[in-house]
């Protein structure tokens, strides 16, 4: 074997062993920076949450997360379904339900909506609604969060038959007036409660009709706090996209 042979077999193992260090570095890099950053991102989501169904759910002092198994609402069956499948009634001091917070996602113009919104006890009637996270175009899309106007729509909102969106002033109790120029992510938040409704409606009245399947998660009132799983990181991601915790 030639000297100029030797030595190009030579520098090619010398980038392959820079290569290889290099890409375990950083790797490990990213793991420390995720580990670090972890304890963070739970708290901020936790916050994010908490805040998003005190704001549905004026009043509410202590939530209980109700998940669907099988054919019926479970209380206090934290970790055993997915977000989806679960929705949080929430109490005031005297321990009496002040409504369910109900998450729902979507597609949206850019991406998907998440969201959660608050129903009264019947379920026929929306108190509030909040975005948790959306990537809609800044300045026009961002306004289903942005807006005061838009997201006031959603108080006192009846959800029968469905929750309509018009363009313009509506004089009906489930009419949305769309935003202007963000018709579509406008048309999407009305379209992700009006598909989340058809799912979980039918479900609190099945509820409703044995208020004894909510029991059994009960705790004293008084300061607000999370369900377990909540605690733990919570399921929903809080913040939106180019917004700082």
């Amino acid at each position: 074997m030639s000297a100029a042979g030797g030595s190009s077999r030579g520098e090619v193992l010398r980038l392959v062993a820079t290569l290889t260090i290099a890409g375990l570095f950083s790797g490990l890099s990213i793991v420390i920076a995720y580990r670090t950053t972890l304890p963070r991102i739970q708290a901020n989501q936790r916050a994010a949450l908490e805040r998003a169904v005190f704001e549905v759910l004026p009043g509410t002092v202590r939530l209980e997360r109700l998940t669907w198994i099988g054919a019926a609402l479970v209380a206090g069956a934290a970790g055993q379904g997915a977000l989806d499948e679960s929705i949080f009634a929430g109490y005031d001091g005297a321990e009496k339900l002040v409504g369910y917070a109900v998450p729902g996602s979507g597609a949206g113009f850019q991406d998907t909506i998440k969201l959660i919104y608050g129903l009264d006890p019947t379920a026929a009637r929306v108190l509030g609604m909040t975005v948790l996270e959306s990537r809609e175009t800044p300045g026009l899309g961002d306004k289903i969060y942005k807006d005061s106007k838009f997201i006031g729509e959603f108080r006192e909102l009846v959800v029968e038959p469905v929750i309509e969106l018009i363009k313009g002033h509506g004089d009906k109790d489930n009419q949305v007036d769309a935003i202007t120029g963000a018709t579509i992510s406008s048309r999407a938040v009305v379209k992700i409660l009006n598909q989340t409704n058809a799912i979980w409606r039918p479900r609190i009245a099945a509820l409703a009709a044995q208020p004894a399947a909510a029991g059994g998660g009960a705790s004293p009132a008084g300061a607000a706090s999370l369900p377990p799983d909540l605690e733990r990181g919570g399921p929903v991601p809080g913040g939106r996209a180019g917004e700082k915790p």
